[in-house]
């Protein structure tokens, strides 16, 4: 499934804490991962206390060193250092996997101020997702990393079939480290609406709280086919169906089932749609500090 894993890195410890993530995929998917460095124009003396690299040779060195640590016996891992200063890392991070090394998975530590280290928890990891075409894996950082671990999977999904895409992402992961699935759709209630949802409940509210139910018929026929499908599959996986604000029900629920993941499929789109959207993904990521998994979907044909 992963065929080559992208690692970018600012040299802080902090960003340190995606190696554990990367050496147990590239060793469960065999792939090989690539560390990336991008000097920053104008880049701060230090990151979280620590020295940032600045340099061209000691940021080679930096990679050459992490590329040599236990954790990473019998991965192939090579290490790139892009020596042109640049204001938009993460538009620097776009070009190398579109261009040169094409990766099927990015993983960032989402922390920061700016650079690299601004990837926290929405717009530029959105931007990276969809501007790529490539899942990114965010991982908050912890002053002692932990062992990747993959029991749980939670993936959350709307009523109908947009977010299916991830599905052989859950798949194939829940089949490499035999891991237990759960489905999960949040339909809002009518006091949770936001946006033009709220503005079409307030003037039709019986057609609201009956389109609302209808959603939730829906879901549970919808969630019902895939369970069938992971049964057939012998795979292990659980659904439900919840009311109320998307972000803190995903949360909640992350923390019930103790996920050791969530898989998001993300896309641009607003409107009737904006709950979906890149917030509710951003706002479930300041709620846990479970790691994170974007899966960027091909918008619907208009």
């Amino acid at each position: 499934m992963f065929k080559h894993i992208l690692v970018p890195l600012d040299g802080s410890k902090l960003a340190e804490t995606v190696l554990l993530a990367a050496a147990s995929l590239a060793k469960t998917f065999k792939a090989p991962v690539t560390l990336l460095h991008i000097i920053e124009a104008d880049a701060p003396e230090q990151i979280h206390h620590e020295h940032h690299l600045t340099g061209v040779q000691e940021a080679e060195s930096y990679l050459a060193h992490v590329a040599a640590r236990k954790v990473f016996a019998s991965i192939k891992v090579d290490w790139h250092v892009h020596t042109a200063a640049v204001e938009k890392v993460a538009r620097s991070i776009v070009d190398h996997s579109a261009d040169e090394f094409q990766p099927d998975l990015i993983i960032l530590c989402s922390h920061g101020n700016s650079g690299v280290h601004d990837l926290l928890f929405g717009n530029i990891a959105q931007q990276v997702a969809a501007a790529s075409g490539r899942p990114v894996l965010l991982i908050k950082p912890a002053e002692v990393p932990t062992k990747f671990k993959l029991q749980q999977i939670l993936v959350p999904l709307d009523n109908e079939s947009v977010h299916d895409a991830v599905l052989p992402y859950v798949t194939g992961l829940a089949k490499a480290y035999k891991a237990e699935t759960h489905l999960i759709c949040v339909v809002p209630t009518y006091g949770t609406l936001t946006g033009e949802q709220a503005a079409a409940g307030s003037l039709m509210p019986a057609t609201t709280a009956a389109y609302l139910d209808m959603s939730e018929e829906i879901a549970q026929e919808h969630f019902q086919g895939h369970l069938e499908e992971f049964k057939k599959a012998r795979l292990s996986a659980t659904a439900e169906i919840a009311r109320g604000d998307p972000a803190p029900v995903i949360a909640r629920v992350a923390q019930e089932t103790a996920a050791d993941l969530i898989i998001f499929g993300t896309h641009g789109r607003a409107g009737l749609d904006a709950f979906w959207n890149r917030s509710v993904a951003a706002g479930v990521a300041r709620r846990t500090s479970v790691p994170i998994l974007l899966i960027p979907i091909p918008e619907r044909p208009q």
